[in-house]
Formats: C-alpha cells, structure tokens, sequence
C-alpha cells in the first residue's frame, strides 16, 4: 500500500535524524539554514544555552534591498555572506554547518561557500 506522508513530514524527520548528531557549542556554534517558498533563513545557535546568536534572512530590509529575486543561489550566496560578516564581527570563527534535511546543492552548497569564503570555518 502506498504511504500517504507528505513531502514536509518525511524532511522533518530527516531534519531530525541529522540532528541528532550536530550540536552546537559555545565554541563551535551551528549555522542552520532554511527556505521556504521565497525567502530563506540562516542562524548561527548555541545549543547548550538554547540560545540564537546571530540571525539572517531575505525579509530584512537591508539584505532584500541589494537582491532582485528571494529565493534564488545568487539570494543564498548574498545571504551566506551577510551570515558569515556578521559572525566574524561578533568574534565566530568556527562551526558546524546544519544544512537541516536539504541536499547538500544549490541553494544551501552557495550559502554555505559564501560563508566559508567571508571567514567561518565548518
């Protein structure tokens, strides 16, 4: 018979089977990125505290003025440069990338270099 599980619940569980080997520290933060329909998310957390040090995303006014479209790799690369600035300046070098349960391609391998080239290492 087949399955009627949709598209949203077999990622969430894949998000949740990854998860269970990234944890972020205090020393190593996790860069966890996410779209949805047209505009994407990065966050760098802290997981023993529970707490989200720096955030990004295509709805601030400062990353949406400078791009054409939201949801497109030129979006993701800007955005994992804004993510990786931002990180520098409060000092993050280092981490763990959380690509949650995306393919490593596209959309989140552009955010992810971009990061890596504006100064995180993961």
């Amino acid at each position: 018979m087949v399955s009627n599980v949709s598209r949203i619940e077999v990622r969430q569980e894949k998000h949740r089977r990854i998860r269970r080997h990234i944890v972020g520290t205090a020393q190593r933060p996790r860069l966890a990125v996410f779209f949805f329909f047209y505009h994407m998310y990065a966050q760098i957390i802290d997981d023993t505290e529970g707490k989200t040090l720096i955030a990004a995303s295509t709805l601030q006014k400062d990353v949406k003025s400078q791009l054409e479209k939201t949801n497109d790799v030129a979006a993701a690369a800007y955005l994992g440069t804004v993510i990786g600035k931002k990180a520098v300046e409060a000092g993050i070098t280092d981490g763990v990338f959380d690509r949650g349960a995306f393919i490593y391609q596209g959309k989140i391998k552009a955010l992810a270099d971009a990061a890596r080239e504006a100064g995180l290492v993961f």
